[in-house]
């Protein structure tokens, strides 16, 4: 798989380095010179370019790659590399980093943004992880969709532990995708048994994310209790 990554900071550098371990080719684009550090990344390809310009990513041949990775601390550059990647190279993935939290909302399909990774969010989503039990955890937005990757680790109160995964009436538009259950990561198939302390993650569409919490929290008759 090809990746272009548009900024050649630490991040973007450290992006590049986990896709090449995993085989993957990797082109690193940034406009200043004191970024381009090959020897800091000497497997992936490099180019000393605008990714705002045409022409730059001409060069890149963009219309080449399957991902397109904007990750710069600029989140106009990002918004508008993404746009491009999307618009004008048909690329079928974009990734785009989000710095500023406030600035979220213009990272969608929209601005050809296919997911969106907020470092902000996601470290606080990872606090609350830590933390929280039987609370839905947001850990990332996919902008296609109106999908979220969430997680909620299951209390022993849960009205589903016990239950085999296939007998769980999940909400419509959700996915249960993995269950990690201390240093084991299980595929959730249908006769696997919902255990208190799982870490569930699933793929929900927001506007499920209430039902879903609400099924996994709580056992039922407490519910009708309250």
């Amino acid at each position: 798989m090809r990746v272009a990554i548009a900024g050649a900071g630490a991040v973007g550098r450290s992006i590049a380095g986990e896709l090449l371990e995993n085989g993957h080719e990797v082109l690193l684009i940034d406009k200043a010179p004191t970024a381009i550090s090959v020897e800091r990344v000497p497997q992936a390809e490099w180019l000393l370019a605008d990714a705002c310009e045409i022409t730059s990513l001409d060069e890149a041949a963009l219309q080449r790659c399957h991902v397109v990775i904007a990750a710069t601390g600029d989140d106009k550059v990002n918004l508008v590399v993404s746009l491009l990647a999307k618009t004008e190279y048909g690329v079928p993935r974009v990734v785009a980093r989000v710095n500023n939290p406030k600035n979220e909302w213009l990272f969608t399909e929209a601005w050809g943004v296919d997911v969106a990774v907020s470092t902000p969010r996601l470290m606080s989503a990872l606090v609350e992880e830590a933390v929280s039990v039987g609370d839905l955890v947001r850990l990332l937005r996919f902008s296609h969709g109106d999908a979220n990757l969430v997680e909620l680790t299951l209390p022993p109160e849960s009205a589903v532990a016990g239950t085999r995964v296939g007998d769980v009436e999940w909400p419509e538009d959700t996915s249960l995708v993995t269950i990690i259950r201390g240093s084991r990561v299980l595929t959730p198939s249908p006769d696997e048994t919902l255990e208190a302390g799982d870490e569930l993650l699933f793929v929900a569409a927001q506007a499920r994310e209430e039902q879903l919490e609400n099924l996994l929290s709580v056992r039922h008759e407490d519910a009708a209790s309250d």
